[in-house]
């Protein structure tokens, strides 16, 4: 182990707080580097897979189906932004991102349920061996979702309010897939955003994967705190720039969605660096009116101390945030929640999960279950909450907070604790 890696447990609640700890393990574990610039045509399999391959089958976990009345459907595209130079690879003179929009659509009877995640992008996050899940232990490829691939979007209502998702730094855009399509089939229509070069692996439609090499290369070159503080602001600020721009683009969305878009109810909700990300894009971005951070840490520190702290919770904000964090993780006790609580007067809410872990509020809390992983390592991750009542209480207060802000729909369970969820803390 380098020495590297011998620091990174003392960064380590920031660095699950933004999600970049799989970051830091891909760096040390060997993964094979890309072809410049990053890039690699998609393998049917490769040598590493092969030989790390685990003993059993490939388990295909089933995410839980959405509950709203909308059947949903999903379709991919790649977007282009040729003002800026790529900011983890220079030498490529624009930026380009994947993502997805997750809509509700009418009944495709012949359309196929979409791949949970791209071959080549698969590949890269089982080579990963994500959160103690051995390499082959699951198929991710051939997981499945609930949405229809490119079914026709339902316009019948009118105009939709949109949400942008991100995942944690390191994440796939896909590690929030129960929540997106719970969402898309309660009415909304949510862009689901990769972060090329510090995703494990973004699948382009020419078959390209860019993986995160430049991303572990930072990392690997992190030498004290001040360091990690320069890096991690600049992971956000990368973050920022991407979600900004991904909502200049609303109005040429794919599929018809841009006519149905509404682009003056747009909402933002990530996990973990996606949270952050999420609070910020909001603070600099007015046309975000509401932001919900599942357990992101709002400060870019080693150790969670309440100093480089990010605009948002020096400042505070004047629109609806929620904060929702792992068991013990609230604004009495997470310092940089607690600046932002204070100095944000206007309607805010924290709620935390009981025996939840960082990892809960992820697709991980389905998905680990049926890996069948030992018992140490689903606690390690996502707690002794039960798991189907954690993805029933996310969906359910992240819901309720965008019907109240961006439908004018108050189902009142925002406004204290509910006997409905007795696993939800409410934190005055």
């Amino acid at each position: 182990m380098d020495r590297h890696a011998a620091r990174a447990p003392r960064h380590r609640r920031t660095l699950l707080g933004l999600g970049l700890a799989a970051a830091v393990t891909l760096g040390t574990a060997g993964a094979a580097p890309a072809a410049a610039p990053h890039a690699t045509a998609v393998p049917s399999a490769s040598a590493a897979s092969a030989a790390l391959k685990a003993p059993t089958a490939a388990v295909r976990p089933e995410l839980p189906a959405p509950t709203g009345p909308h059947p949903v459907g999903t379709l991919s595209t790649r977007l282009v932004d040729r003002s800026r130079h790529d900011p983890w690879v220079t030498s490529q003179p624009y930026r380009e991102l994947m993502v997805s929009v997750w809509y509700p659509a009418r009944k495709a009877g012949g359309a196929r349920t979409a791949p949970y995640m791209a071959a080549g992008a698969a590949e890269r996050w089982d080579a990963a061996a994500p959160h103690g899940i051995p390499q082959g232990a699951v198929d991710w490829a051939g997981m499945r979702s609930h949405a229809r691939q490119g079914a026709p979007v339902d316009a019948r209502g009118g105009r939709l309010p949109v949400l942008l998702y991100s995942a944690g730094a390191g994440d796939p855009r896909t590690w929030g897939t129960s929540l997106v399509e719970e969402l898309a089939s309660r009415g909304y229509v949510v862009v689901t955003v990769d972060h090329t070069y510090e995703a494990p692996g973004v699948q382009f439609p020419d078959g390209t994967v860019r993986d995160d090499k430049p991303l572990r290369d930072a990392l690997a070159g992190v030498d004290g705190d001040e360091a990690l503080s320069r890096l991690l602001k600049k992971v956000l600020e990368v973050r920022v720039a991407d979600d900004r721009f991904v909502l200049d683009r609303l109005g040429d969305l794919p599929g018809g969605l841009s006519r149905v878009v509404d682009r003056g109810r747009v909402g933002m909700v990530g996990q973990s660096a996606g949270g952050v990300a999420a609070a910020e894009t909001m603070y600099e971005d007015r046309r975000v009116k509401a932001a919900v951070d599942l357990d992101g840490t709002l400060e870019l520190n080693g150790e969670p101390n309440g100093t480089h702290l990010t605009p948002v919770a020096e400042h505070g904000v004047d629109r609806p945030l929620l904060l929702m964090g792992r068991d013990g993780s609230d604004h009495t006790t997470e310092p940089s929640w607690g600046a932002f609580w204070s100095r944000t007067p206007g309607w805010k809410r924290d709620f935390t999960l009981r025996g939840s872990r960082h990892q809960t509020y992820t697709d991980l809390a389905s998905v680990l279950p049926q890996a069948g992983r030992p018992h140490d390592v689903v606690e390690k991750n996502i707690g002794t909450v039960d798991p189907e009542r954690a993805v029933a209480a996310q969906r359910a207060y992240v819901t309720a907070f965008f019907d109240r802000w961006l439908r004018d729909r108050d189902g009142r369970l925002l406004d204290g604790p509910s006997a409905r969820f007795p696993e939800v803390r409410y934190v005055p």
